[in-house]
């Protein structure tokens, strides 16, 4: 009597919330899963405050985002300050739900979305965690890699034999440095100081996030969720946090009506503009902070993480299984490079038109945000989550006038009903790729693994959709990205 082989398991390095995002992910897909971490428990640190409607579609797959949206708030939008707080621009965000069902910006405690993360993977057969444990090597072998790791505590060493490994594992990346890559700089690095604040009281302050465009003193303010605020300023030549402390902040607070509130943390921060030269050796492959880093003005930070994974998880899955080439692999890189290049500059670029420039620019900068925002289409623009479309690849087909509108960027996640329940498309579209075509009015098909369906687009947003691309059909990969569309 034969036996299955046993699959060794992947490797994900960094248990913050990409590498425990990437664990569900591949879990979820029946694979196993060592995920690794030097650190013994979460860091409890409230690093990233925003992610966008996109981002979530990681979340949903991983089974956490019902969870997310409890411990979350959405974003009223961006309101630009002068110097004296004097509201230069203000681009609000419509309530509601955007085109994926969910807020278009969402704000959140980072160690409440750690908190369900490390739920849903304890209730997720097929991951394990080992904490306080270091990465210090990898081999690469024809169909494996083999990891040392390192037990801090006790120095012992031992041999993984991993299928594939995921260098989820932060700015500093070990894994990154293991497999040859560098970080390329897109912009100069700028020092911040980041202040985390709660409140016994509710602040009476626009929900919104509140942009002081003042090149001698930038600053940020946001509501985050629950009682919690986020202050950031950036500092001077010269000058440190400790230099911003007592009634130095005190007094930057008080314009937000924040005087009073209890300092949780303040911590130094330098802002980087950052993507690396190699996404993968191998089997093994960089993604999150590892990857990229950016500046925090379009709010992008987190969300390429859990796009890196989203996108990676099932091109590893296939060639771990043997469904796949190697060569799926090469596309991770050759995909997600070109976007995070794109959405760091734009970082970096926002951050300059938004706070650089001398006292020269103040005025130029004034009468620029009133112009845009007088002109509806630029001021939408100003609120927009939707990020640039994959660049085209052997997995995204941009040719033709409908694959130029649609392919590389993600279905809508529209509301379908299907054997008389209402639902989503994701949850027809399965987890594999799928075809999405017109089938007379009101009704979409989808076709995945050989089977046909017909459900109601309830809502018009799928026929919309294809009608607006000139597109009769669309061919959906199964991190939801459009491959194809005719």
């Amino acid at each position: 009597m034969s036996s299955q082989p046993v699959v060794p398991p992947v490797v994900v390095v960094g248990a913050g919330p990409v590498g425990a995002t990437a664990a569900l992910l591949l879990a979820r897909r029946g694979l196993p899963v060592l995920l690794l971490d030097r650190r013994p428990h979460p860091s409890g640190l409230p690093r990233a405050v925003h992610l966008d409607d996109e981002a979530l579609r990681a979340l949903a797959d991983a089974g956490v985002v019902e969870e997310f949206l409890a411990v979350s708030r959405p974003m009223a939008g961006l309101r630009l300050l002068d110097a004296r707080h004097r509201t230069l621009a203000e681009f609000r965000r419509t309530g509601g739900a955007g085109r994926h069902g969910w807020p278009q910006a969402s704000m959140f405690h980072q160690p409440d979305l750690e908190r369900l993360l490390r739920a849903a993977i304890d209730r997720t057969p097929g991951i394990e965690v080992c904490g306080g444990e270091e990465i210090v090597g990898l081999a690469d072998a024809d169909r494996s890699v083999t990891v040392t790791v390192v037990e801090r505590a006790t120095g012992r060493r031992r041999d993984v034999v991993a299928s594939a490994v995921l260098g989820c594992d932060g700015a500093n990346s070990t894994v990154r440095g293991l497999i040859g890559a560098r970080m390329r700089d897109l912009g100069r690095p700028d020092r911040w100081l980041v202040v985390d604040l709660r409140t016994r009281v509710p602040l009476p302050v626009w929900p919104g996030v509140h942009q002081v465009c003042d090149p001698d003193r930038a600053a940020t303010f946001m509501p985050v969720s629950g009682d919690r605020y986020r202050f950031e300023t950036r500092l001077r030549t010269g000058e440190d946090a400790a230099d911003l402390t007592g009634p130095a902040l005190t007094e930057l607070l008080a314009p937000f009506g924040a005087q009073d509130a209890e300092v949780v943390r303040a911590a130094e921060y330098v802002h980087r503009a950052q993507v690396t030269d190699r996404w993968r050796r191998g089997r093994v492959l960089v993604a999150g902070d590892a990857a990229h880093l950016t500046p925090p003005f379009v709010g992008q930070g987190l969300a390429l993480g859990l796009r890196d994974v989203h996108q990676l998880a099932w091109k590893v899955a296939a060639v771990v299984t043997g469904a796949a080439g190697e060569d799926l692999l090469d596309t991770h890189g050759a995909e997600r490079g070109p976007h995070a290049r794109a959405l760091v500059r734009l970082a970096a670029l926002v951050g300059r038109l938004m706070t650089g420039g001398g006292a020269g620019a103040v005025p130029v900068r004034r009468a620029a945000l009133t112009a845009v925002a007088r002109v509806p289409a630029l001021a939408a623009y100003a609120t927009e989550s939707r990020t640039p479309p994959l660049r085209p690849g052997p997995l995204v087909d941009r040719r033709g006038r409908a694959g130029r509108r649609l392919a590389g960027t993600l279905v809508p996640r529209a509301r379908v009903r299907a054997g008389g329940q209402e639902c989503r498309i994701d949850d027809v579209l399965g987890s594999g790729t799928a075809v999405v075509a017109s089938a007379g009015p009101g009704c979409v098909a989808v076709t995945t693994g050989g089977r046909r369906t017909e459900v109601e687009d309830v809502d018009g947003a799928l026929t919309c959709w294809l009608r607006e691309a000139g597109a009769r059909f669309a061919v959906v990969r199964p991190d939801r990205v459009v491959r194809a569309a005719g």
